[in-house]
């Protein structure tokens, strides 16, 4: 039998479903996933597997992730769910759109193309692995020894939501060898050639590097003949967290568009 991810459910209505990015988890999405809760819709707030409080498993690849997703709408008995990702969760959705397009659910994709990224996370890694956890017992120790390696306070910030504690103290709750030996297979592209004809929303952010216009809004139609793309400005890679408000007009609206045709 199929292991199921861990998630959170709110609300009820129509099935929303949220994919975190890398290294991230469905905690990062609660804020914005209660506000579309209230908007009428049942929102599942999902642990990818190796992180958040989902099963760790050695194999990382976008076929698994994109069949852990829909063991989960299956599991769960999801009709037509929408399907929301940011970054490598952004990738998952569109991969499971063009290897599988269930349902008639709208798809949305946060700040990532189709396109094949190469391995950025090292530093993030290096730091990760550069700390004995054993010897920690503050989550202020484990951020300054994070300093030398993240300078940036946020992106500290966002690896430390990764912390929890144990009846031994801290632990990390991501598979950090798994991640760390994947990230180049879970960066690849989408397969050349195939195409999701059905609704599908981008969101940039203005200042995010990972999708670059007009350069990738070609390969985007190429893939999605369908796909809307909106940026928001002022924002960066987090731009569901930089700007909330903004985001959460743009997703609403679209969820709520009616079906053309």
């Amino acid at each position: 039998m199929s292991k199921i991810l861990h998630s959170q459910i709110l609300g009820e209505g129509e099935p929303l479903v949220i994919v975190h990015g890398f290294l991230g988890s469905g905690d990062n999405w609660i804020t914005l996933g209660r506000k579309w809760a209230g908007e009428g819709f049942e929102v599942h707030l999902v642990d990818m597997r190796n992180h958040g409080r989902s099963f760790w498993d050695d194999s990382f690849t976008l076929e698994d992730l994109t069949e852990d997703l829909l063991n989960y709408i299956h599991h769960y008995g999801l009709e037509n769910p929408h399907l929301l990702g940011h970054s490598l969760g952004g990738k998952v959705v569109m991969y499971e759109a063009v290897t599988s397009g269930y349902g008639q659910g709208k798809r949305i994709v946060a700040d990532i193309a189709p396109k094949t990224y190469p391995p950025h996370h090292g530093f993030i890694f290096d730091a990760l692995k550069s700390i004995d956890l054993s010897r920690v017992r503050t989550r202020q120790e484990v951020d300054e020894l994070l300093k030398p390696y993240i300078s940036q306070k946020a992106i500290r910030q966002f690896v430390m939501k990764n912390l929890k504690r144990t009846p031994e103290g801290f632990a990390w709750k991501i598979n950090i060898p798994v991640l760390e030996e994947s990230m180049a297979e879970v960066g690849q592209g989408l397969p050349p050639m195939s195409i999701y004809e059905g609704d599908i929303l981008f969101i940039k952010g203005e200042k995010s590097p990972y999708i670059q216009l007009p350069e990738d809004e070609k390969l985007i139609k190429a893939h999605f003949p369908k796909a809307i793309i909106e940026t928001i400005p002022g924002t960066g890679h987090w731009l569901h967290a930089e700007k909330p408000e903004e985001f959460y007009r743009l997703v609403t609206g679209f969820l709520k568009q009616e079906k053309e045709g």
